[in-house]
């Protein structure tokens, strides 16, 4: 990937002064003038300008401009003032027990490299226009609950060549590196753990009728291990159970033993209906959630899950957005392996 435009004409405007062509106290050309030399937005040369300012190479007046600051000819060496490079994160909500703690591999890993990070709610990143993201920030870390939101921001983003990687989810409107657990092996991982136990019925749980990309993937995990197994599938949403007679009108017209949820949440919620109605788990039926949320090891029987690993995911993410500021090469999409955490709401098929 070519660098970023910002960036070239950081490094010609910076030649330039080093090269003694602009001289000291000279007035540099305006945001409009690059912009309209570099074919670029204005929010472009802005960032390259503010880059020179904040590395000492020129200073700006107030309603006059930008000029360079005195620099010899020969000063290979021109000392820079390093500025604290901040990071923008942003989550769906500050404390969502549905979403990992990525922060646990994420702060350390930008922490000693002296990167500042700042979490943000997507509220909070709505309220905030593309300029300001870049003025404001040298990169951003955006955790993708669902990928037709935001999309304005994120083309522009991408088109002014902002550096963001994606967690979780694949944006394919836009050409930014994604760092997401393998959801079609989980899918695959949980299926096979309960044919290995000797269940032929086994239903997929969906939370909803409306599917996140994650979801879709581990559901394709669930139908390859079937196919595989030579075992037909059967699928259900819990909106479709609204009443809870559903899943329990669905499991005996089945006769199923075995269920994969989306999450550990639908697993956790799918528990409690089955035992107002009787069922025991898992003599009756065997259940699997995913992402080993902390209630999957607190409630009763503790939940099977197929875990990912959010501190893996969170340090990753932030290796990857260092990799990329500091090689100015936008890195590929990185999969991280999930394993499954065998616990007591499943059991052997007799």
């Amino acid at each position: 990937m070519t660098e970023p435009l910002y960036q070239k004409i950081f490094n010609d405007l910076k030649a330039d002064i080093l090269a003694g062509k602009i001289q000291a106290d000279e007035q540099l050309a305006t945001e409009k003038e690059l912009s309209e030399r570099y074919q670029v937005s204005r929010i472009t040369s802005k960032r390259a300008l503010n880059e020179l300012e904040q590395a000492n190479f020129i200073y700006r007046v107030r309603g006059k401009g930008s000029f360079v600051k005195g620099v010899t000819t020969n000063s290979a060496n021109f000392p820079l003032i390093a500025r604290t490079k901040k990071i923008l994160f942003i989550l769906p909500f500050l404390n969502d027990l549905s979403v990992g703690n990525f922060t646990e591999g994420l702060l350390p890993t930008l922490q000693k490299e002296q990167i500042e990070v700042a979490m943000a709610t997507r509220e909070i990143f709505e309220q905030k226009e593309v300029a300001e993201i870049i003025q404001e920030y040298d990169g951003m870390i955006y955790y993708a609950e669902d990928t037709d939101q935001h999309l304005e921001i994120l083309v522009e983003l991408d088109f002014e060549h902002f550096p963001v990687v994606v967690l979780d989810k694949k944006f394919f409107e836009v050409d930014f590196p994604t760092v997401l657990s393998d959801n079609v092996n989980g899918g695959s991982l949980a299926t096979q753990a309960l044919i290995e136990e000797g269940h032929q019925k086994i239903a997929y749980l969906f939370g909803s009728t409306r599917h996140p990309q994650s979801v879709k993937s581990r559901y394709i995990g669930y139908l390859r291990a079937l196919k595989e197994a030579k075992i037909a599938f059967h699928t259900l949403s819990n909106d479709e159970q609204a009443t809870n007679d559903h899943l329990i009108t669905y499991l005996e017209k089945h006769k199923i033993t075995g269920i994969i949820c989306e999450n550990d949440l639908v697993a956790i919620e799918a528990m409690r209906i089955l035992k107002q109605n009787n069922y025991q788990i898992p003599q009756d039926v065997s259940i699997i959630g995913f992402d080993n949320i902390q209630a999957a090891a607190l409630i009763d029987p503790p939940l099977t899950t197929v875990a990912q690993n959010f501190k893996e995911l969170g340090a990753i993410a932030g290796d990857t957005l260092l990799t990329w500021l500091k090689t100015k090469q936008m890195p590929q999409d990185i999969k991280v392996p999930v394993h499954l955490i065998k616990r007591q709401s499943t059991k052997e098929r007799i």
